[in-house]
Formats: C-alpha cells, structure tokens, sequence
C-alpha cells in the first residue's frame, strides 16, 4: 500500500514553499492563513518531521523541507500539464517533440525557425532530457531518439546511424604530440557521456585499441557538455554525426584518427504512438524532419537502413 499524506496537506505545503509564505500559500488556495498553518502542522504530524523553521515574520524549509519540496512541485506540475493535455482535442496545433537537448541545441533547434515558416500553424513545444521517453507517462507527442525498435505499440521511423570518433582541440593535440597513434590515448584525459556510457568502450573494441581504460577521465550527462569542454582543451572526447558538424567544419575541433570511424550499433529514429501517427501535425513534422536530414550530405549519407 501507498504511503501517502493527505493531499490537501501536501497542496498546502507546497504552495507555502513556492511562495515563501503561509499569506501567499492562503491567497493562493482562498483559505486562511490558520487553515494552511493547520494543514501543514497535519503534515508534520503525518512525518513526524518538520518542513518549515517558523520565524517571527517569515518562514524557511528545513533541510528536509527542502528534499521533499521539488519532489511535490514536480508532482503538481505533472499532474497540471496531464489535466491540460487531457482536455485539449489530441489533434490540437502544439506538437510536444522531446529529444536529447545535444541533438536539440547543436542541430534541430537552429533549423525550427524553417519550420515555423513553412508550418506556422503548428506549435512545437520541445522538451529535453538524457532519459528515453515513457510514453505510458508522458503525454510527448513523439521523440528523437538513438536505439532500436523495442516496443510494438509504438511506431518508429528511420531516420540515420551515426558514426563513432574521437575529436579534441588543436591546442590539446599540440599539448599531447604522441596522440599520432590511438595506443597512445591511454596518456590523455578521455571525456565521458555516462548516459551513453559503452561508446568509449565500442570505439576501443572496434578501433582495435588496447590498453586504454574505457571508464576512465571526467563524466558529463550530455555530449554537449563532454564536447563543450573538449573545446576548452581539456581532453579528448567522443564525438559523433551531427554533433560535432559545426565545429569540425570550422577546425574548432579535429580528428586525430579519422580512418578508426566506427558505426554506432543503434540507429536514430523518429518515435510515436501508433494512435497518434496519423495526426496532421505529427506526420508534417516527421516529413519535415526526414527532408532536413536527406538534404544534409553529411546525413543523408548514414540513411543506410
């Protein structure tokens, strides 16, 4: 069973954290000030612990207020976007896309502005995480995602697979000289993603390079972040297609061994439930988005499936 408070004394706590105040929790819910100070001392009493220090004029989360506090506002901001999408029509003009927020800041976000031309009565709401979708718990349209086809109730589409390399700044290639040869990396600092934590360790097995240890060096939750401070010349990091277009194109990144690409054994797709495929707004944007990848040479070369 269960372990949960009364509702209300939850609704009450949360609202006094998020305002500062029991005044501006009372405002909030048309209560009175007693009302909330009540419902908090219910919850409390519930926890046996205390959540608000009680000052003369103002009050403070304690320490484990403010552990449970995000815990609640993200609950009650869930619970809201549900009800919303809830009582929106499915085929309404927001289309909610979630994607890794690499992906999202280095390729899909620079083009949306083309998109809002071509398609300006469609609104996309873009939604980021290093975590896969739930799509039993999430009410995302659909997602950009790296993988393979997991699940027959949704539909995936196609879109490329990336390819696996290396890259650093010139200025950590001038620092290390002896990275001529890849044996050799076991003497600089590698650069980890921990979400995509066998990358390092597939491009080693693939590349035939022995003796460097694949969970070693700094860990990031994002290739933007491990390539952000790979930029900074500060190690070596992994790189892959389109992350990395713009700055290998601009010599703002290299590839000290181009000739040990190696293919990444998950392919990119489009996802979707299978009951909102043929909406109009998915179906445009998925159209769209496979014209952005073809009219890419570099992509357009990796639609191998």
């Amino acid at each position: 069973m269960r372990k949960m408070p009364p509702l209300n004394s939850l609704k009450c706590f949360e609202a006094a954290a998020r305002n500062g105040s029991f005044n501006g929790a009372a405002d909030e819910l048309c209560v009175s000030v007693s009302a909330i100070s009540h419902q908090i001392k219910q919850l409390e009493s519930y926890l046996n612990i205390e959540v608000f220090h009680r000052k003369t004029r103002t009050i403070e989360l304690t320490e484990a207020g403010k552990k449970y506090y995000p815990i609640l506002r993200d609950a009650f901001e869930r619970i809201a976007d549900g009800t919303s999408a809830l009582l929106k029509p499915q085929d309404s003009n927001t289309l909610t896309i979630q994607l890794y927020s690499t992906i999202a800041i280095r390729w899909l976000i620079p083009k949306l502005n083309k998109f809002n031309k071509q398609h300006p009565e469609i609104n996309v709401r873009i939604h980021t995480s290093y975590e896969d979708v739930d799509f039993d718990h999430s009410d995302v349209d659909a997602c950009i995602k790296i993988g393979s086809k997991t699940n027959s109730e949704l539909e995936f589409s196609y879109l490329f697979t990336s390819e696996l390399f290396p890259v650093c700044s010139p200025s950590f290639l001038d620092n290390f000289p002896t990275l001529s040869t890849a044996e050799n990396l076991s003497d600089a600092p590698i650069l980890q993603v921990y979400p995509s934590s066998i990358d390092w360790s597939l491009w080693l097995k693939q590349a035939g390079v022995q003796g460097v240890e694949p969970d070693a060096g700094l860990r990031f939750d994002s290739y933007d972040h491990a390539l952000t401070t790979a930029l900074q010349g500060l190690g070596i990091a992994m790189g892959m297609q389109p992350y990395v277009s713009n700055e290998l194109t601009n010599n703002m990144l290299i590839e000290p061994f181009p000739e040990l690409r190696c293919k990444h054994p998950d392919s990119w797709y489009f996802v979707c439930r299978k009951e909102r495929s043929h909406l109009k707004k998915v179906k445009i944007f998925k159209e769209w988005l496979v014209e952005q990848i073809e009219s890419s040479p570099e992509l357009a070369s990796l639609r191998a499936e």
